[in-house]
């Protein structure tokens, strides 16, 4: 029997290792970094809001006018197919359109690709080590480098388009701090490279509204707080406002609630993970467990 359990990916019909899956090397989604895509968590055997985040990855494949030949029921199935056969639990999990080979040679025509569908599982993925989010993390402000705008790519579609991203994850690393965000050309606050930010003005919780994924995680975070008593707020974030918050934290489906210390060189909470965000952080790990929204997967 084929070992699984470092990860599987779905290709063509097929579960195979993740070590063992590939795109051509003329493929769009690679030479063009033409791709939308979706990650939806397993916790403890089932999957986390996955029709949330079906609903997302469908509306990026359309925004991105791809045809993947494989309606909502089949993506699922996919899904629920190869996680089983992989036998994780807790896994981070991707689905994937590409928009794939051009078939007519010397074509610039994005119509003439055969586009595709491709998921893979890993290990459940923290994008901050779970020690470090449970102490508060820190996170550096790229200097270099501006969010992309959102005429130039849609943030609300989840694309690869990372050069940004990578830009200030350098900045970052060389600095010695665990991850960064970027702003945008105004001078908002936006996101980083695989989470929303948000952060806590007394009984507000204030996140971007504009040059950002709209993150499911983000979603839960905003219900949380809604249900725990706090006013939301989603609209523009300025540097200046931001640098007076109470709290900061982060929000991504690797990891969840992520406690923020320390931003550039000032301190938050005393330099350590705020009540606010370790309440929510439990809270979310809470909401990982609940049936409304959790769907089982059928392990053999």
């Amino acid at each position: 029997m084929t070992d699984l359990t470092h990860g599987a990916a779905w290709m063509g019909g097929r579960i195979i290792p993740i070590s063992e899956a590939s795109v051509g090397v003329t493929d769009w989604g690679l030479t063009h970094s033409d791709i939308a895509y979706d990650v939806v968590p397993v916790w403890g055997g089932a999957f986390f809001r996955l029709e949330d985040y079906l609903g997302r990855f469908f509306a990026s494949v359309a925004a991105q006018r791809m045809n993947i030949m494989m309606g909502r029921d089949e993506v699922r199935a996919a899904l629920h197919d190869m996680v089983a056969a992989s036998g994780l639990q807790d896994s981070y999990v991707s689905m994937v359109a590409a928009r794939g080979p051009n078939p007519v040679p010397g074509s610039r025509d994005p119509r003439d690709c055969a586009n595709h569908f491709y998921g893979w599982c890993v290990p459940y993925v923290h994008i901050v080590r779970p020690d470090a989010a449970d102490q508060g993390t820190s996170v550096w402000i790229a200097k270099s480098v501006r969010r992309i705008p959102k005429d130039s790519v849609d943030p609300k579609v989840k694309n690869y388009h990372w050069g940004d991203f990578t830009s200030g994850l350098f900045e970052a690393k060389d600095a010695g701090y665990e991850t960064t965000f970027l702003l945008d050309h105004d001078g908002n606050v936006t996101e980083g490279p695989g989470f929303n930010v948000f952060a806590v003005f007394g009984d507000r919780v204030v996140t971007s509204d504009h040059g950002v994924l709209h993150g499911i995680t983000r979603r839960t975070v905003l219900e949380m707080a809604e249900a725990q008593g706090f006013t939301v707020e989603a609209r523009p974030l300025p540097l200046e406002e931001f640098w007076d918050a109470d709290e900061v934290f982060l929000s991504s489906s690797g990891g969840g609630v992520i406690p923020v210390a320390k931003v550039d060189e000032r301190t938050f909470s005393n330099g350590v993970a705020g009540p606010v965000a370790k309440a929510l952080r439990r809270t979310y790990f809470e909401w990982l467990e609940e049936p409304r929204f959790r769907t089982p997967i059928r392990y053999d």
